[in-house]
C-alpha cells in the first residue's frame, strides 16, 4: 500500500510540473522576446615593436670554408646589433644551411646560409636597426613586420566597442517596437583580426586567413648600403565582432 500511494503522489507531481511553463532553451520568459544583435567593434592603435629578418649568404669552394666564412658573416651582423642596444635574447636563428650549386656563375660552389629574426622594442628604433644589420654585411632582409607588444589591450578597446554597438543597436530595435531591454541573455565573442594576426572567437566560426609571410630578398652584392633607413609605424587596426542576445518587454 505504501508503494501504492508513493507512486500516485509522484504520479500527480509529474502532472503538475507539465502543467506549468514550459521551459524555453533559448532563456527567455513568456512575457519576453528574444532579440540577437550583432556588431562590430573597431579600435586603432600605434605598433610600438618590429621584427624584421637578416642573414647572410656566403659561397666558396668547399663546404668547409663556406661554413666558416657564413659564421664570421653574421657575427658581424650579431655584434652591429647589440651595439645599437638589441638585447641577445631578441635575436634568434631562424633558417641556417649549406648546399651545393649546380647552376649559373657559382656552379660548382658551396653556399652557406644563416637568417636571424630580430625583435626591436622600440619602434622607433627599427630603421637604425635595419640599417645596422645591412652595414654589417647582412645580404638577405625582410620586414619589418610591426606589431604591438600587448595585442590583448588593443583587442579589448575593440570588444567594448563591439559591446556598446550591440546595446545601441538593441535600443533601437526596442524604442521602433515599443519596447525595452529587460536583460542580457548571451554575448558571444564572434573573433575578428588585429593587422595580420587573428583573433579567434568563442565557437569556430571559419578558417583564419592564411599568414602573411614574409619574402626574403637577397640584395645584390654590389648594392649600396642606405645610411638610414625610416620605418612609419602608422596605426594597426583591431576589428572584432560579437553577437549578443536580448531579452524585450513592453514597456
Amino acid at each position: 500500500m505504501q508503494k501504492r500511494i508513493f507512486f500516485t503522489l509522484a504520479g500527480t507531481l509529474a502532472l503538475s510540473a507539465c502543467g506549468g511553463q514550459a521551459y524555453d532553451p533559448r532563456g527567455v520568459d513568456s512575457d519576453e522576446t528574444l532579440l540577437s544583435v550583432s556588431a562590430t567593434g573597431r579600435a586603432e592603435t600605434r605598433p610600438d615593436e618590429a621584427q624584421f629578418q637578416a642573414g647572410i649568404n656566403s659561397w666558396s669552394r668547399t663546404a668547409t670554408a663556406a661554413t666558416a666564412a657564413n659564421a664570421e658573416a653574421i657575427a658581424k651582423v650579431v655584434t652591429a646589433l647589440k651595439k645599437i642596444g638589441v638585447a641577445e635574447k631578441d635575436i634568434q636563428t631562424r633558417n641556417t644551411g649549406i648546399q651545393r650549386i649546380d647552376w649559373g656563375d657559382k656552379k660548382g660552389q658551396f653556399q652557406a646560409s644563416n637568417i636571424v629574426a630580430v625583435t626591436v622594442r622600440d619602434v622607433d628604433k627599427a630603421g637604425d636597426a635595419v640599417t645596422a644589420a645591412a652595414e654589417a654585411g647582412a645580404n638577405i632582409m625582410s620586414g619589418p613586420d610591426l606589431r604591438m607588444s600587448d595585442p590583448e589591450k588593443a583587442a579589448n578597446t575593440a570588444y567594448g566597442a563591439a559591446y556598446k554597438a550591440a546595446r545601441n543597436r538593441a535600443q533601437a530595435y526596442a524604442d521602433a517596437a515599443d519596447m525595452k531591454i529587460a536583460r542580457v541573455l548571451y554575448i558571444r565573442d564572434a573573433g575578428g583580426g588585429q593587422g595580420n594576426r587573428y583573433l579567434p572567437g568563442a565557437v569556430p566560426m571559419s578558417p583564419p586567413p592564411p599568414p602573411v609571410v614574409s619574402t626574403q630578398i637577397a640584395m645584390p652584392e654590389s648594392m649600396e648600403r642606405s645610411s638610414s633607413n625610416t620605418v612609419m609605424p602608422g596605426q594597426t587596426m583591431s576589428a572584432v565582432s560579437v553577437q549578443v542576445d536580448f531579452a524585450l518587454v513592453r514597456k
